[in-house]
């Protein structure tokens, strides 16, 4: 599975609005239920809290991956947010994160979504992830994407 597949362009958001981390997880969780209408923002919430409630999804500094399983759906949906001022996200460097890699997964894709994590821990350690912070547009991104299969 490419990784532009999971984040459709249309679920990339180069300037985040929100400054918190439940604000930034629900300005995703929105762009979200825009292009899957089937599901429900609340749910997608309370999948993405129970599991940062668990362990922060900051993997490295400035970015964290806060993912969530969604009962009942075969859908693999994600949505990639950056903040230029970033975002306080509790990270366990105390730094703030500035790129949010949300996902949601149906309970029967944990083998997809094993692979995505690991498409997206290879672009993050790639020169190309610098030019993702950089992006002009959504598409430019989308098209960095395409390259991490």
């Amino acid at each position: 599975m490419l990784l532009c597949e999971v984040f459709d362009e249309r679920l990339i958001k180069l300037n985040l609005e929100n400054k918190t981390k439940e604000t930034a997880f629900m300005e995703l969780i929105d762009a979200v239920a825009t292009v899957h209408p089937e599901l429900d923002r609340e749910v997608m919430f309370t999948a993405i809290k129970t599991r940062e409630s668990k362990m922060n999804t900051s993997i490295v500094s400035g970015v964290a991956v806060p993912h969530g399983y969604y009962p009942g759906t075969g859908v693999v949906a994600g949505a990639i947010g950056i903040s230029g001022s970033g975002i306080d996200y509790d990270a366990l460097d105390h730094k703030p994160v500035h790129c949010i890699f949300l996902i949601i997964m149906g309970e029967t894709s944990r083998e997809k979504h094993v692979r995505v994590l690991s498409r997206i821990l290879s672009l993050i350690q790639s020169s190309a992830f610098s030019y993702l912070r950089s992006a002009n547009n959504p598409e430019e991104v989308h098209t960095l994407l395409s390259h991490f299969k």
